[in-house]
């Protein structure tokens, strides 16, 4: 061998990166790393990709929504695709609707205020002035005050907290005035409005966290600004849509979907994750993500004494969201009063939540129904249309334990409570009925305690105190969805994926191909 010529280059095998679960986080996580020249392997336990994001479907036709119904701020999941050489537009027609939804509140003697949440600031404020005179002024300094919490938020959703010193930061410190971390949402919206129902229209979205208004830290009150000023979509489909587009880019990227396959355990060497079991096969991995939901997993497929800041203790005495009780029904008929999202918001709200925290079935509950088929014709047979009806409850923990035997009664209260919306002959017309009560979200879809919106948004369960990305106590092994920073919701999980993404590149030494600039205008 001639001595002067250059030694072959040693090319590196492709780490391996194995995810459990096809969820939104899941596959978020698993385009960007396939993108960054990773191989990658997701193992899912169900038959379709998306989690709680999937399209239900039911026989005659009938489609809906299994959890999340729309579409708030497509800009992080824009990012991601462009990052992995798509375009979401392309993949996914996306329908902003106005109004964003229809809000009836409930008042005596069947005197109910409606209020059509418009995008439109004019229109908002002359809807909002025709309830309360005196809180239309408070919408646009809403607004701009929010715009700047919003940037003020942003360093903590676009990176992780892995150590206490990150809640130390600079540009954490300088954001504690915006952010007033002492207030609650409904508490911060009093510099706003005065009437108590307006409150309630900025205030409702905390239930995406299954958190109440009351309860919730005010840097919340973020959500409805993202409402107003990036709007709300419904994907044509449905949300499931969404999963689907996603899927199909990850597998235009090399990324290998095992359906039907559910994962055994995490393997370990010591406290590091060496790879999965999953379909009673063992896989060996250079990085294993977990995207299952954090309180049903963790126990089940990573040994407790490798989990000192998350043991199955830990996990047993942590505060959890509310549930949700959920009617799927195909009805003959459509119903063009309702708008695409209604929310009945009953006049004893606040006992409502006051029953639901103290584990009590609401009596007069109040609910959120969507009716998509005045927006996508595809989602029900001609003629008919997809109701999804949702009702807050109290999880697992505490509550209600025997939902066998107290369904039957609450659907029939949920039936009836329809009536207020002008569905009086609704029953009669259903056609095809699911039901899915915190008990099923725990047994048919592994949801932690039923708790759909996971671990609680409070302060003691954030940033730092929340399970970090790089998973505590472990060193290859790390952590996607609702369950780990930075917490619940579609836009909030894709930026989280993007965090993590980002750990998984930096800890294997690849490329870093992930840009996380959430609100980067």
């Amino acid at each position: 061998m001639n001595a002067s010529l250059p030694a072959p280059a040693i090319r590196r095998p492709r780490p391996h990166v194995a995810i459990i679960g096809a969820g939104p986080g899941g596959l978020a996580a698993a385009m960007q790393l396939a993108a960054g020249g990773a191989r990658v392997s997701i193992y899912e336990k169900d038959s379709v990709v998306g989690g709680r994001t999937r399209t239900l479907q039911a026989p005659g036709g009938y489609r809906f929504d299994l959890g999340p119904t729309f579409f708030l701020y497509p800009r992080i999941l824009e990012e991601i695709f462009a990052a992995c050489g798509a375009t979401l537009q392309d993949e996914v027609e996306l329908l902003r609707l106005d109004p964003q939804y229809r809000l009836i509140f409930e008042g005596a003697d069947g005197r109910n205020a409606t209020l059509d949440a418009t995008p439109d600031l004019d229109r908002l404020e002359a809807a909002i002035r025709a309830i309360a005179p005196q809180d239309a002024p408070g919408v646009r300094r809403f607004m701009s005050e929010n715009r700047e919490k919003l940037a003020a938020f942003k360093p903590a959703l676009e990176r992780p907290f892995l150590s206490a010193a990150d809640l130390m930061a600079p540009d954490m410190l300088r954001s504690l005035k915006h952010l007033r971390p002492h207030k609650m949402v409904d508490g911060d919206l009093r510099r706003y409005f005065s009437d108590p129902r307006i409150r309630l229209a900025f205030s409702f979205q905390t239930k995406y966290l299954g958190m109440s208004p009351f309860k919730c830290p005010s840097m919340f009150t973020i959500l409805s600004f993202l409402e107003y000023e990036f709007g709300v979509f419904h994907p044509r489909g449905g949300c499931g849509a969404v999963s689907e587009a996603m899927a199909r880019v990850a597998e235009r990227l090399g990324v290998e979907i095992h359906l039907s396959t559910p994962v055994e355990e995490v393997t370990f060497d010591g406290a590091r994750a060496t790879g999965l079991v999953a379909g009673g096969r063992a896989i060996a991995a250079d990085a294993v993500v977990m995207n299952a939901d954090f309180a049903h997993a963790t126990p089940k497929l990573i040994p407790n004494g490798i989990r000192k800041a998350w043991s199955d203790g830990k996990i047993a005495k942590a505060r959890y969201s509310c549930s949700t009780f959920m009617l799927y029904l195909g009805v003959e008929g459509r119903f063009p009063e309702l708008a695409h999202h209604t929310i009945l918001l009953s006049q004893e709200y606040q006992r409502n939540i006051a029953q639901i925290e103290a584990g009590e079935i609401p009596s007069v509950p109040s609910l959120y129904i969507h009716n998509p088929v005045n927006t996508d014709e595809t989602m029900a047979p001609p003629g008919h249309s997809a109701l999804y009806v949702l009702v807050p409850v109290g999880n697992l923990r505490g509550g209600v334990t025997d939902w066998e035997a107290e369904a039957p009664r609450f659907r029939d209260i949920a039936i009836s409570r329809l009536k207020a919306l002008g569905l009086h002959d609704l029953e009669s017309r259903i056609r095809t009925e699911r039901m899915v009560t915190p008990q099923g979200w725990q047994d048919e879809f592994a949801v932690g305690f039923g708790a759909t919106f996971n671990l609680s948004h409070d302060l003691l369960q954030m940033l730092n105190f929340r399970p970090r990305n790089r998973f505590n106590d472990t060193r290859g092994l790390y952590l996607v969805g609702g369950g780990t920073h930075p917490g619940s919701g579609l836009p909030v999980i894709y930026e989280g994926a993007r965090i993590t993404a980002k750990l998984v590149q930096q800890d294997l030494g690849m490329a870093v191909t992930v840009d996380t600039s959430m609100a980067a205008e």
